[in-house]
């Protein structure tokens, strides 16, 4: 009895242990074709872009930026900026420059770029100042990363004071330098992250009229023009308040612009 029912058992755990086998077999298949479909998707979109036809580079490679499984690399980003740019589209390419420059924020080429695209905007706009140039260097995770370490270091150095009493007094200077430091660290951390998180509208049509007021009847305040980037200080139904560079508010309509953050957002690219 102990004999068949032991039989049983090991029979149902080779049984199990083929199943879970394919299914390992099939993620693997599957996870293999993702690159492979990737691949061929962005060597499509780049014969599109070699051939002069860069709307519909672009469209391919939103295609891919947009696609839930694909990770958005900056690389397929700028390559969108670049086509969007091609295309006369200069707000989605200065939407797509800063997507990527918020995950390779050191990439030369996604710098100048984006420089350049933000160069060939006409009138009222919305010019990073020194400082936020400055953070945009590293990102949050970075800045994150250095405030960490600069608090474990003054940790770590206490807790070499407490264990060798000796030591206290050479400690002290480098666990100052070192808060001090931490302190620096951390207030920059807290501009990136005010950065990051604070909305952006960047203009998407040829030109856009901001009214005083959340109304079309309401009067013009300015006039903006495509790749404009403003400030978004409210919402209200299908209306942004927004400002720009020069001090001056008003409420501009939702389809005339794509907002996001800083940080890289899939949804920055539709």
């Amino acid at each position: 009895m102990r004999t068949w029912l032991f039989q049983a058992i090991s029979r149902h755990l080779r049984a199990l242990g083929v199943v879970v086998l394919l299914l390992a077999g099939l993620s693997s298949a599957a996870s293999a074709a993702e690159p492979t479909e990737a691949g061929a998707g962005i060597e499509a979109a780049n014969k599109l872009y070699e051939q002069g036809k860069f709307a519909e580079a672009a469209a391919a490679y939103e295609a891919l930026a947009l696609t839930h499984s694909l990770k958005v690399s900056p690389a397929l980003l700028f390559n969108l900026g670049n086509a969007r740019f091609k295309a006369g589209e200069i707000g989605r390419a200065i939407v797509a420059y800063r997507s990527a420059g918020a995950l390779s924020p050191r990439d030369p080429d996604v710098r100048a770029n984006l420089q350049f695209a933000r160069n060939q905007v006409e009138g009222p706009t919305l010019r990073p100042s020194a400082g936020e140039r400055w953070l945009q260097w590293l990102t949050a995770n970075e800045w994150t990363a250095l405030a960490m370490a600069g608090f474990w270091s003054c940790f770590l150095l206490l807790a070499a004071g407490e264990v060798r009493p000796a030591w206290k007094r050479r400690l002290r200077t480098y666990c100052l330098l070192a808060g001090g430091a931490t302190a620096l660290v951390s207030v920059c951390l807290v501009l990136a992250l005010q950065g990051t998180s604070a909305p952006l509208a960047v203009v998407v049509a040829r030109e856009a009229v901001v009214r005083n007021g959340p109304l079309d009847e309401s009067p013009s305040a300015f006039t903006v023009h495509d790749g404009a980037e403003l400030r978004v200080l409210d919402a209200k139904d299908d209306w942004l308040q927004v400002t720009d560079g020069q001090q001056r508010t008003g409420w501009i309509k939702r389809p005339a612009v794509l907002t996001s953050g800083v940080a890289a957002d899939r949804r920055a690219v539709r």
